[in-house]
């Protein structure tokens, strides 16, 4: 069984919704109904208490059904007695209301009288629920609602069966019992008087209960047209009203008088509806039984004392004769007449009898058409009660007896009422006397009886002959103007369509009425006119009287016209009344009754709109015959003559209409003229020929109209509406231009002279918004209006008959309050003090504010809840303090639930509002929205219920304990009820989530609310909307746009939440948890546990499988097939919408104007930021245009060009909307590819690593985006964001290769899990190539999207070119390898396997080569800087991949190398003056921001541009470079003989000169340090590369030959760049960092190929690498690099590596000189001598031996510590967590890890650093080898060759000691220090070095031996 709730809501969404049920919605709406059928048979009926059951409650422990035993306390035993006790409920029920409220509204912390409020009103809303729910099943069978004929039966049977089982019989005895002042009615004494409402407000009970009688009589009424009524039923239904009727003295109540004319109404309608049933086969239920009919007529004949009573008694018994008559009318039709027959006839005969004598008609209006309770109640009823009101009228008007008593009361009338009275007295007494004798003539009542009942429904009179017929027989012989006026004014209704305003034309057009029609109406006028005339012209003489019946019948003839020209048809209309002059020709005279004056406005009014030319005709004769003030422009000008005027609108308002307290004639002339500027187009003269109006309507009506006296309450609403007409039209009217600010600023005094001022000196806008802004009377006025305060417009709207004027000046107050904020703040500045901005003048009373706000609260109008909303929106973003105010106020808790009320009041809509601006839950999203950011606390934090007396940040939200926004939006987007409907709501509602959970203060506590198990918010909606299938575009586009936005907005909350999640918490654990379980598959790591936990096999088999087997498709999949389709069409083809091209011309001028801007631009910004073409304002300045170049088109004579016009508009139109729409589903489109990006990429970027599969699932994501992109269907934007996402997934897959394996339940690791890749397998990285392929060569591209593809496809080239991991060197791994047994592990098989995918690549490539050659190069050589850079990337990777030289061979014959290297040579210096940053493609935003600050002022552009080239220019030289190092000699060869070496040397950047040193600033980055810098890493190096890489041409040839042309050119090179190479020299070694090192090896490698060919050394770089030798190889190596391994960080291991491989360098140089160049060293240094300028600084062989020690101390501790570490590799699994994390420490790789981290994967973390570690000291033994053989050489050739020279010290020594001193004890010294190191160096081991040292072991024996020979000498 479905509860009341879930009832209600699948009956309104099946029967309510804008489209019919679908086959799905019908079944559960018939299971719905079936397992409800008991609940709606027992209506209302509970189980009483029960003794045993209040015990049970009292022991504290209750049992439910289907649920264990709950536990009660004290508090809860007495909440559930005392709601027992108040609702006559039973016990066990009461507790489970009890659980149900704690369910709803988390009771915990609530005072019991608070929750015992609330399950009373949880009991309410179930019962209220259940009867709304039979209500709404009555009225879709008995409304037509559009649905399907076989879903309206199968209700109609089930109701039917409900009825017939006594459902009717319970709702008369439910109206009765709730009546009743007991427990189960309206409560007992005793019981509670409040409830709490189901948003949280209290609410009387009384209220609540009325409220459901009402409804319930409601369902009574529709029932009756369901199942026919048993004579039972009548009598119980006419007892029971007789009993509300009784209620009804004294009363005002309305809802009482609704439930009664439920009761009444339920009658009439049984009577009519079982009469009309009546077919020959199938009699009257009713009329069946002749007892009853006796029964009934007896009781319905006797009189009553109540006039009341017997009013609603007269009403049964015409319905009761109606009923006779039509069962008579009948049997006599089947000729079966009877004595019964006879007998209905003497019931009718006496019925009618009472029925005149009391005359019901004058009862049905006074007490029930024309009163404010009906008017109000259900437009639904209402609509039922006229219809059977109309078919009782036409039965009983249709009916030979009853005609003839109409005839008979006609009679009567004609002969009692007076034909004529003096209009003249206009006292109230007549008007006392005339209401009596209309009172007792039964014939005019039901004249104005008919017209009120068609006057609500005009279609009624379709067809309606019976009707036409009595309209003949009554407007004949009329002696006296009270039967005219009444005929006249059904007449007026009658007209009220087009079709009656026809008939009604005709008829008073014709001879139907020998004295009834039109020339009888200006006959009279012209009469009078003339009258008034001679009396004028006759000296002496007065204006005769005007009689009172020739005023009324004048009146009643006015508004017949005034109906006919309103509804006629608007061809046929402008024919019917040529000549309207006659109508103006009284207007002046003063008198003519006011009444008259304003009917004869009132109907010119209906001509303004037939044509511009009558409404120009108007305005001529209004100025012609109307009273002054008309005339504007004027009134200034002739000020004294108006002030000497005797009559005039200001006269007849304050001297007569005044005393009469009557103001027709001021009204209509309000309402005349704002029917006449309305329609004004021109508005150049801003208003200014409109001031003397103004001032009339601010200065003698509007201002006064508070302490005016009404006679008709009525009349002064009115007055006041026309007022604000007034105003509204002239604050849209017209703008506010700076000359206005100018004027009133040059006048500050202007408030004080302003009434003096000149007329003609003021507009209308502007004395507005002095008033406003100064609080003065218009302002005072509109907040009277406002102040009592929304409860007191509520009880007046609904009580009075006023209320609906009264509600229409509200709106246009609220209205006129926001267009003044729209225009004070430009003019508040220039006027202060004098004039503040409204809301200053508003913040001066804090109740005017509140006034305004709660206004929200207003549910019968969705007008004035708009523009409360839309004050709040504009009050929120200029008052700062307006929370505080509020919560001064005691405001804020109510403003906080009818806020909550409307937004829930809106989603349980059933029609689709299609102008998002009058959604009023999308403006209160709206305004949650753009109040998130504004400064603590604000609009949002106070309507969502955050903490506001903590800080917001903290608060705890509790949605079920507070009624709030959040509260409703949650429960919106939790059911996505009617998602047709309400799409906007949802779609704001992701919208308003993602805002809170991106602002600072409110994300912490909206994240921890929605990742709440409770709600499970984030993973909820990815079934219902994420992957649903999107709607049809030709269906609904505006539902498929925003299901879009929909799930963009949740996929964007679920990254968001993916992203900013505190994994330290377990809920927000969880929740990501179960977001990527949903998205990505079921495979998901418990987070609580070490996410590195992987299957070994699972996870490497997971890369070599993909693409190779098919899976399951993911849900992250299939959200991105929802977005892949063709994106609309949003081109503007003007040529295929209209035939005519100067339309299609024009349209393209206003579309493609750019000057169109402020309030009339043609294009507007949605409320989702889409830039729209604004429909009206289109079509009117397409009318414009039209009227521009055709001015007479709007003439008669044009009809058919006008025609034309007509439809190419309505053509452009429908382009425009369709255009609007085209473009909204195209940017929601790539809005939901976006979102998804962010989710696939925040996804993969840090929690993809909590996965099973992930290379699988990155190789799906990364192989469906380039699908996609690749599609025809993906638009340019789309493929952008596709290829970043698949940039993101290739750089995951990078990463995910060498994540840490391992064991599901081993704590170790092996060198398996460092050596083994996880790379795809061959396949699906051929599948991606060949995608990436197809993408990048797709039809529609741009540089932008290919930029991206280009950075994919070379991080694709990365991805295959490393299939061992990156961070262990191939030298370890051939250790460990020599270690494993396995044929998997074999190097060799890698090799191949990387080396077929190599090859496989460069065939993929060689396809499609010459197109993507194409592209490349002319991105390479058109494109932006960017643009080029990547593309010379792209190049440099297809030539790492060449075979055959395919590419080098292309790149030559298309010229592109030829041209880069005049690329090289052209730049210009001003190119890179300003460069300060290195990119690759653009620069990152703290780089920006840097580079912004170093720049010269106004250069900034110039700047980056000259960067741009810069990074060209090191792409340029890296595409070079690799062709000399891939294709090695020959490569350089072809460099060569292209010139690289000139256009490199004549490239200007190089000669820059640098000031000061290359030592890099750490402390502070300086301008030019940081130019140096970047300059030495994207220019210099790359220079000094190339060249380097050139010299090795220099080995091919004759090195000795002088003229050797590559070593000649070399030579010039660095004689040109003398400046740079001398720097990089002299640079300090020990301070230098890696790239200066770089630079000094370039340097002096490229010196030690070709400076020896030079002779003279006068550039003195010989000298410089001597010092670098003297300065290097003395200095202490030891203490440079680290003594233990594992405090050797990276820095420090690769400074020691570059100092070594710099020594290498040198050491090769001086071998080369000594072995070449025969040069020999001296042992030791002698003293300086300055006088030999041109004395080298050599090196000595003491040095070489110090050089020699530090590099074989080198050897022995980088043998010892790689021993060290293998072996701790090899013991990985014996360490202890300690030992481990020490490790982890001590290679200072804490930040790899975390606390949660298992043993396993630090074990893997210590492992793969000590493997970095293992191959760096093996890359340094490496280097040390050969190293040590060099310095061994040199010595070896001294020691061979004799030629050690003891040196200038030695001489020294010798003039000293004198020639006894021995030359050898040097020798010997040198030796002494040499034999040691050479002992070392024997002791090295090949188990140490891994190095085969025989040869080395042999050169250090021959010099040991040497040595000892020397040693001894």
């Amino acid at each position: 069984m479905v509860s009341p709730k879930q009832l209600l809501s699948i009956i309104e969404s099946s029967l309510l919704g804008p489209s019919p049920p679908t086959p799905a919605q019908w079944v559960e709406l018939t299971h719905a109904i079936r397992s409800s059928l008991s609940s709606l048979q027992s209506l209302l009926s509970f189980p009483p208490p029960k003794p045993s059951d209040r015990a049970q409650v009292k022991s504290k422990e209750v049992r439910l059904p289907d649920s264990p035993p709950i536990s009660l306390d004290d508090q809860d035993v007495q909440i559930a007695l005392k709601l027992s006790d108040d609702l006559h409920l039973n016990e066990i029920d009461c507790v489970r209301l009890l659980v149900s409220a704690n369910q709803e509204w988390s009771l915990m912390g609530r005072e019991p009288l608070e929750i015992l409020r609330l399950a009373e009103g949880l009991w309410y809303t179930e019962r209220r629920d259940l009867i709304t729910a039979l209500y709404t099943l009555l009225r879709a069978v008995v409304l037509d609602q559009g649905l399907e004929t076989d879903l309206v039966a199968d209700i109609q049977k089930y109701l039917e069966d409900l009825i017939n089982a006594g459902l009717r019989q319970r709702l008369i005895s439910l109206v009765k019992e709730l009546n009743r002042e007991e427990p189960a009615g309206l409560g007992g004494p005793l019981a509670e008087c409040y409830v709490l409402d189901s948003r949280g407000a209290l609410v009387e009970r009384r209220a609540v209960v009325f409220r459901e009688r009402l409804i319930l009589g409601h369902c009574l009424v529709l029932s009756v047209l369901v199942v026919r009524t048993s004579p039972n039923d009548v009598k119980d239904l006419f007892s029971t009203l007789k009993d509300c009727a009784a209620e009804l003295n004294g009363s005002s109540d309305a809802i009482k008088y609704q439930i009664t004319f439920s009761i009444l109404f339920s009658l009439v309608i049984a009577f009519i509806s079982d009469a009309l049933g009546t077919v020959p086969d199938k009699a009257s239920v009713l009329c069946r039984d002749a007892t009853f009919r006796r029964e009934f007529q007896e009781i319905v004949i006797a009189s009553g004392n109540d006039p009341i009573v017997e009013g609603f008694v007269d009403v049964v018994r015409l319905a009761w004769t109606a009923h006779l008559m039509l069962v008579q009318d009948g049997t006599i039709a089947a000729e079966t007449v009877s004595s019964a027959s006879s007998n209905d006839l003497g019931y009718i005969c006496s019925c009618l009898d009472v029925i005149f004598s009391n005359n019901v008609f004058q009862f049905l209006l006074d007490k029930a058409l024309q009163t404010a309770a009906y008017q109000n109640d259900d437009e639904d009823m209402i609509y039922v009660y006229n219809a059977y009101l109309h078919k009782m009228i036409t039965c009983f008007l249709s009916h030979p007896v009853a005609r003839d008593k109409v005839k008979e009361a006609k009679e009567k009338a004609m002969s009692v009422l007076s034909p004529y009275r003096v209009a003249g007295s206009h006292d109230n007494n007549s008007n006392s006397q005339k209401a009596v004798e209309l009172g007792s003539q039964p014939f005019v009542s039901l004249l104005e009886f008919v017209s009120e009942v068609y006057q609500k429904e005009p279609e009624l009179l379709s067809g309606n002959d019976v009707l036409w017929t009595f309209v003949n027989f009554a407007g004949e012989d009329h002696t006296n103007f009270q039967t005219l006026v009444a005929f006249l004014k059904m007449l007026g209704t009658l007209a009220s369509s087009p079709e009656g305003a026809a008939k009604v034309f005709d008829l008073l057009q014709g001879k139907t009425f020998r004295s009834v029609g039109w020339s009888t109406l200006f006959d009279c006028l012209s009469i009078y006119e003339e009258k008034f005339k001679q009396a004028l012209q006759t000296p002496g003489a007065i204006l005769p009287e005007f009689q009172e019946g020739d005023a009324k019948a004048l009146v009643a003839y006015l508004n017949v016209l005034q109906k006919v020209m309103q509804n006629g048809n608007p061809v046929e209309r402008k024919n019917w009344f040529p000549d309207i002059e006659p109508l103006f020709k009284l207007l002046s005279y003063e008198n003519v009754p006011p009444y008259l004056k304003g009917a004869l406005r009132n109907a010119i009014a209906t001509f303004i709109k037939v044509s511009p030319a009558l409404k120009d005709t108007i305005w001529s004769y209004l100025e012609q015959y109307d009273l002054p003030v008309v005339v504007g422009p004027n009134l200034g000008n002739n000020a004294q003559p108006m002030a000497s005027q005797i009559y005039d609108m200001r006269f007849e308002l304050n001297e007569i209409e005044a005393r009469r307290e009557q103001y027709p004639s001021t009204i209509s002339f309000l309402n005349l003229l704002n029917t006449l500027i309305a329609e004004e187009s021109d508005v150049s003269d801003r208003g200014r020929r409109f001031i003397g109006i103004f001032r009339f309507i601010y200065d003698h009506v509007f201002g006064p109209f508070p302490q005016r006296a009404y006679a008709d309450p009525c009349e002064k609403w009115q007055l006041v509406v026309a007022c604000l007409q007034h105003f509204q039209m002239i604050l849209s009217m017209y703008d506010i231009r700076d000359v206005d600010i100018d004027n009133a600023g040059d006048r500050p005094q202007l408030s004080s002279v302003a009434q003096s001022a000149p007329l003609q000196m003021q507009l209308p806008v502007v004395e507005l918004l002095k008033d406003f802004m100064s609080g003065k009377t218009i302002f005072r006025n509109i907040m009277g209006i406002l102040l009592p305060g929304v409860n007191a417009i509520i009880n007046e709207r609904t009580n009075q008959i006023y209320g609906q004027l009264l509600e229409k000046a509200v709106e246009l107050s609220l209205e006129i309050i926001i267009l003044v904020f729209e225009k004070d703040v430009l003019l508040s500045d220039f006027w202060r003090p004098l004039y503040q901005p409204l809301d200053v003048i508003l913040a001066q009373d804090h109740n005017q504010i509140v006034a305004l706000l709660e206004y929200v609260r207003y549910d019968f109008q969705p007008h004035i809840q708009k523009h409360s909303i839309k004050i709040m929106s504009i009050l929120s973003s200029r008052m700062v303090g307006l929370i505080q105010l509020l919560l001064k106020s005691n405001a804020a808790s109510c403003l906080i639930e009818d806020y909550a009320a409307c937004l829930e009041s809106v989603s349980v809509e059933s029609h689709i509002i299609e102008n998002s601006n009058d959604n009023l839950g999308v403006l209160i999203m709206q305004l949650l929205i753009e109040n998130i950011s504004r400064p603590a606390p604000n609009i949002t934090h106070l309507l969502l219920k955050f903490d506001l007396d903590t800080s917001i940040e903290r608060t705890i939200l509790q949605p079920k304990f507070h009624y709030s926004c959040l509260k409703v939006i949650l429960d919106i987007l939790d059911k996505l009820f009617k998602p047709d409907v309400n799409a906007l709501l949802h779609e704001f509602g992701f919208q308003l989530l993602y805002e809170l959970c991106l602002d600072p203060l409110t994300s912490g506590p909206t994240m921890d609310l929605l990742s709440n198990k409770k709600y499970q918010f984030f993973v909820k909606h990815i079934d219902t909307i994420g992957i649903a299938p999107l709607p049809k575009r030709n269906i609904n586009q505006a539902l498929r746009i925003s299901s879009l936005h929909q799930r963009a907005w949740l996929l964007k909350l679920l990254a968001v939440e993916l992203h900013a999640g505190d994994m330290a918490n377990s809920t927000h654990r969880d929740a990501c948890q179960s977001i990527l379980g949903h998205i990505f598959g079921p495979d998901v790591v418990n987070f609580t546990t070490d996410y590195s936990i992987n299957h070994t096999n699972s996870v490497q088999n997971s890369a070599a499988n993909v693409g190779t087997r098919t899976i399951g498709k993911s849900k992250v999949l299939e959200l991105l097939e929802v977005v892949q389709f063709r994106s609309p069409d949003t081109t503007m083809k003007y040529s295929q919408v209209v035939s005519n091209t100067k339309y299609d011309f024009l349209a393209e001028d206003i579309l493609g104007n750019p000057t169109t801007s402020g309030k009339n631009d043609v294009y507007y910004y949605s409320e989702r930021g889409d830039r729209l073409i604004d429909l009206t304002t289109f079509r009117d300045k397409l009318w414009q245009k039209f009227n521009f170049i055709n001015p007479q088109l709007s003439s008669f004579s044009s009809e058919v060009e006008l025609n034309d016009v007509r439809e190419a508009i309505q053509q452009l139109l429908r382009w425009g909307w369709k255009y609007n729409k085209n473009l909204e589903e195209q940017a929601s489109q790539l809005h939901m590819l976006i979102s998804w990006s962010q989710v696939v990429e925040v996804s993969a970027s840090r929690r993809l690593s909590h996965l099973e599969n992930r290379a699988e699932i990155l190789f799906q994501l990364l192989d469906a985006s380039l699908t996609a992109s690749a599609s025809p269907d993906c638009s340019l934007k789309m493929a952008v964001t596709l290829c970043q996402v698949a940039l993101t997934c290739m750089a995951k897959l990078r990463d995910e290769r060498f994540l840490c394996p391992g064991g599901l339940n081993s704590d170790s690791v092996t060198c398996l899990d460092i050596i083994t890749v996880k790379q795809l397998s061959n396949g699906a990285c051929h599948s991606i190539l060949f995608k990436l392929i197809v993408a990048i060569l797709r039809h529609e591209s741009s540089e932008a999207l290919r930029r991206r593809q280009y950075a994919l496809l070379l991080s694709y080239f990365q991805y295959c070119l490393h299939m061992l991991d990156l961070d262990v060197p191939t030298a370890v791994l051939r250790l460990l390898l020599d270690e494993h047994d396995g044929e998997d592990l074999d190097l060799l098989k890698i090799d191949k396997e990387q080396a077929e995918l190599a090859q496989a690549n460069f065939s993929i490539i060689r396809k499609e080569a010459q197109a993507i050659l194409d592209l490349v190069i002319k991105d390479a050589t058109q494109g932006s800087e960017s643009g080029k850079t990547i593309s010379l990337y792209v190049l440099d990777a297809l030539i790492c991949i060449d075979h055959e030289r395919f590419f080098l061979n292309q790149l030559q014959s298309r010229g592109f190398l030829r041209s880069c290297l005049m690329n090289i040579s052209n730049i210009s210096l001003q190119c890179i003056s300003w460069v300060q940053a290195s990119c690759f493609h653009c620069l990152p935003h703290h780089l920006y921001e840097c580079f912004q600050a170093y720049a010269p002022t106004g250069d900034g552009g110039r700047s980056l541009d000259s960067l741009q080239r810069t990074c060209t220019l090191e792409a340029e030289l890296a595409l070079l470079l690799r062709i000399s190092h891939k294709y090695g000699k020959s490569g350089a060869q072809i460099l060569f003989s292209m010139g690289a070496l000139e256009h490199i040397a004549s490239c200007k950047v190089v000669n820059i000169q640098v000031k000061g040193s290359f030592q890099r600033f750490e402390t502070k980055l300086r301008r030019d340090a940081a130019v140096n810098i970047d300059k030495q890493r994207t220019i210099i190096a790359p220079i000094l590369r190339l060249v380097f890489s050139l010299t090795s041409l220099v080995d091919t040839s004759d090195f000795f030959e002088v003229k050797n042309k590559i070593v000649r050119e070399v030579i010039d090179f660095v004689k040109g760049h003398q400046l740079l190479f001398d720097q990089v020299i002299q640079e300090d070694v020990s301070e230098a960092d890696e790239l200066i090192m770089e630079q000094i090896n370039l340097v002096v490698g490229i010196l030690s190929k070709v400076w020896p060919c030079e002779e003279n050394d006068e550039y003195g770089f010989v000298q410089g690498l001597f010092g670098m030798m003297r300065a290097l190889f003395s200095h202490d190596l030891e203490s440079r690099t680290p003594t233990h391994p594992f405090q050797s960080l990276d820095k420090p291991r690769k400074t020691e590596l570059n100092i070594f491989r710099l020594c290498f360098s040198l050491s090769s140089y001086l071998y080369f000189l000594v072995t070449k160049k025969s040069l020999r060293l001296q042992v030791l240094d002698g003293p300086t001598d300055y006088q030999a300028p041109g004395r080298l600084q050599q090196p000595t062989l003491t040095l070489i031996v110090c050089l020699l020690n530090s590099v074989t101390t080198a050897l022995e501790r980088a043998a010892e510590e790689k021993s060290l570490l293998l072996n701790k590799i090899q013991d990985i699994n014996e360490l202890s967590r300690q030992e481990v994390d020490e490790i982890i420490n001590m290679c200072a790789r804490q930040d790899w890890v975390s606390s949660s981290d298992n043993i396993q994967r630090r074990r893997y973390i210590a492992m793969v650093e000590m493997c970095q570690v293992a191959g760096n000291r093996d890359q340094l033994i490496t280097l040390l080898l050969p190293l040590a053989e060099h310095v061994l050489n040199v010595i070896l050739i001294h020691f061979q060759d004799g030629s050690i020279t003891p040196g200038t010290i030695a001489e020294t020594k010798t003039i000293t000691y004198g020639e006894n001193f021995d030359y050898g004890q040097d020798i010997s010294a040198l030796c002494g220090e040499l034999i040691p190191t050479l002992e070392r160096l024997e002791l090295l081991s090949k188990d140490k070095v891994g190095h085969n040292l025989k040869v080395f072991h042999r050169l250090v024996s021959s010099l040991k031996d040497l040595g000892i020979q020397k040693l001894g000498v």
